[in-house]
């Protein structure tokens, strides 16, 4: 009963600090995660609309760094970094997410992957440092709106990974 009222409370402590996404993804829970763990994955279908993904370096282990560089249609490369602060396969990922190692705007996120019939349902709770910095992303670089396109290229990856082994 407590943990229940310190979680309702936690949520409430963040809720202006905030985004929450998700998706439901036609695939198998297993082959969802992977997706998230392998840079070879990653490559094909992290970001936004338009974008495209170059690694400079990759550890998927808690402790471990992504580092890469996101590039806008625009022609616009953004540096980023990640780093996994939690990994419980296949249920949940938690990570830091910032532009450099340094960077006091990072922000937290937590990945679930929860079962829903033969799919997989794909949660991503973002919690920024500031409620300014929340309203940032939401306004300069439209994170719930590229949040939403990345888990749907996701999902788009994961069915031709699928369709390709039906086929094969």
């Amino acid at each position: 009963m407590a943990a229940e009222r310190r979680e309702a409370g936690t949520e409430a402590a963040t809720a202006d600090r905030e985004i929450v996404v998700s998706r439901v993804v036609d695939a198998p829970r297993e082959l969802v995660f992977e997706a998230f763990t392998e840079v070879r994955h990653l490559s094909r279908w992290w970001g936004p609309d338009g974008f495209t993904t170059t690694t400079r370096s990759f550890e998927f282990r808690v402790g471990g760094v992504w580092d890469f560089v996101m590039h806008g249609p625009d022609g616009t490369d953004y540096a980023e970094w990640i780093s996994w602060t939690e990994i419980a396969p296949p249920e949940r990922i938690t990570l830091v997410h910032g532009e450099s190692r340094d960077d006091p705007n990072a922000f937290e996120s937590v990945l679930t992957f929860e079962p829903d019939g033969a799919a997989t349902r794909v949660e991503l709770r973002t919690v920024f440092p500031t409620k300014e910095l929340r309203a940032e992303a939401v306004e300069k670089y439209h994170a719930v709106e590229g949040g939403r396109q990345t888990l749907n290229n996701l999902a788009a990856y994961v069915t031709e990974i699928l369709d390709k082994g039906a086929e094969g």
